[in-house]
This record gives structure tokens, C-alpha cells and sequence, in this order.
């Protein structure tokens, strides 16, 4: 998946799958996540964040389906 850089302190790279609403997160430890059943809606608001880490903890990281891609 083709991920977008993004300026943040906790995340690398992010990526989105709308035909899958699949939602895939680097972060700068290097390890890639995969989260599923990810709204469009939802990865445009990351993407428009301010803070990225803090919306991901917030709206994101024990909301939805996850697995680990690396």
C-alpha cells in the first residue's frame, strides 16, 4: 500500500485503502500497522489533524481492528 509521509512526532507514513477501508500507519519505530473497517471520513480527519499521534490515540487505536504488518 502507498503510504503519505506525515509530519509527527509518533507516525512515519500513512496510507488508506477507501475499497477496503483499510487504514495502514507506520510509525517511527518502524513498525507498520494495518487497521480495518477504517471510515473515509476517519482517515481524512488523521490527515487533517493537527496532532496526528493524538488523534490516532484517540479516535483510532482501540476503535478498530488491527493487525500488525511488520
Amino acid at each position: 500500500m502507498r503510504r503519505t509521509v506525515v509530519e509527527s512526532s509518533a507516525l512515519r507514513s500513512v496510507g488508506y485503502d477507501e475499497d477496503l477501508a483499510l487504514l495502514e500507519i507506520e510509525f517511527v519505530s518502524g513498525d507498520v500497522y494495518r487497521y480495518h473497517a477504517v471510515p473515509r471520513a476517519v482517515h481524512g480527519a488523521l490527515m487533517d489533524a493537527e496532532s496526528k499521534g493524538r488523534f490516532f490515540v484517540e479516535s483510532i487505536r482501540d476503535v478498530y481492528p488491527t493487525a500488525r504488518v511488520s
